[in-house]
C-alpha cells in the first residue's frame, strides 16, 4: 500500500518541505530500500515480498524519482542533503535506525548512512562512489544515453516492444542480465519513471565530484555485486573492500546492474544475512 509523508529538512534558507512516497509491509526490524537513478520503489518488487516476512519493509521513491516530488528550491541534489533527508524521514515514520539496503545511487546513500552511523546495516549493491574518473564518465554517458532514447519513445511504441522478451531485452538489457524476466507492466512503468524523473539531471551533476573514500566503522556492511553489471563494473566492488576493510564483498553470479529481478532469491537472502 503506497503512501506519502511530509517532514521538514534544513537548508541555509530555514527548513524546507519535502515529501515522499513509499510503501511499508511486512513485520520486524524495520528495513528501508532505496531505489538507484531513473529508477523508482518498484525496482524492488521481486524481492520485497520475501523480505517482508522477516522485515518491516519501508521501500521509497527517491525526491524527484517516482511518485515524489522533486526537492524544493534551496535544497541540492547532494549527497548530504539527501542525506539529511532520510533521516528526517526515519524520524517522521518512527523507524529507529533501521537496516538500509540500496542499489547503485540508493547504495551510496545507503553506504553514506552507515558513515553516520544513522542505520543498524547497510546492504549496498552496486553502490556509485568507487568509479575511476573514466568509469565515472563511462556510466554517466550510459545513464544519459538510456534516458535519451527512452524520452524519445512515444509511449505506444514502449508498450508494444514491453510485450515481446526481445523488446524487453531491448528496453532493459542495459541494466538487466535476464531483462525477458520483467513483466510488460513493470517494463512500461519504469521506461515512464526514466522519463519523467525530474531530480534526474540536478543528481546527476551533482554526482560527477562524488568519490566515497571513507570507511563505515561500527556498522555491518555488506557490498554486493552483479557478475554482468554493465553500468558500473564490478572491478569497483574490490575498491570499495578496500575502503571499508570490515565489508563483506559478495559476487551476485549472472545478475545485472539492477539484480532484483535477476536472482530475487539470492538478492533477498544477500540482503536478510546482512541485516542481522
Amino acid at each position: 500500500m503506497s503512501a506519502t509523508v511530509s517532514f521538514k529538512v534544513p537548508s541555509a534558507r530555514g527548513p524546507q518541505p519535502v515529501t515522499v512516497s513509499y510503501a511499508r509491509v511486512g513485520h520486524g526490524e524495520p528495513l528501508l530500500l532505496l531505489h538507484g537513478i531513473g529508477h523508482h520503489r518498484q525496482a524492488w518488487d521481486p524481492v520485497i515480498d520475501i523480505l517482508a516476512t522477516e522485515r518491516d519493509v519501508v521501500a521509497v521513491d527517491l525526491p524527484g524519482f517516482g511518485a515524489s516530488p522533486g526537492l524544493p528550491e534551496g535544497l541540492p541534489y547532494d549527497l548530504p542533503t539527501t542525506t539529511a533527508v532520510f533521516a528526517a524521514l526515519c524520524e517522521a515514520l518512527d523507524l529507529d535506525r533501521p537496516h538500509v539496503a540500496g542499489n547503485s545511487l540508493g547504495g551510496l546513500i545507503a553506504l553514506e548512512l552507515g558513515r553516520e552511523r544513522l542505520v543498524r546495516s547497510v546492504t549496498a549493491l552496486a553502490p556509485a562512489g568507487f568509479w575511476s574518473e573514466a568509469e565515472r564518465r563511462y556510466a554517466f554517458t550510459v545513464l544519459l544515453t538510456m534516458r535519451r532514447i527512452a524520452r524519445g519513445m512515444p509511449l505506444p511504441l514502449v508498450e508494444r516492444l514491453s510485450r515481446s522478451a526481445a523488446g524487453r531485452t531491448a528496453l532493459t538489457s542495459t541494466i538487466y542480465a535476464r531483462p525477458a524476466r520483467r513483466s510488460p507492466e513493470a517494463v512500461v512503468a519504469e521506461t515512464l519513471a526514466l522519463t519523467g524523473a525530474t531530480g534526474f539531471d540536478a543528481t546527476l551533476r551533482a554526482g560527477g565530484a562524488v568519490q566515497f573514500t571513507d570507511d563505515v566503522r561500527d556498522v555491518p556492511v555488506t557490498i554486493a555485486w552483479g557478475t554482468r553489471d554493465r553500468v558500473l563494473l564490478r572491478r569497483q566492488g574490490v575498491r570499495a573492500k578496500h575502503v571499508i576493510p570490515q565489508a563483506r564483498l559478495i559476487r551476485l553470479p549472472g545478475c545485472g546492474h539492477v539484480p532484483m529481478p535477476d536472482d530475487p532469491a539470492l538478492v533477498s537472502r544477500v540482503i536478510l544475512d546482512g541485516s542481522r
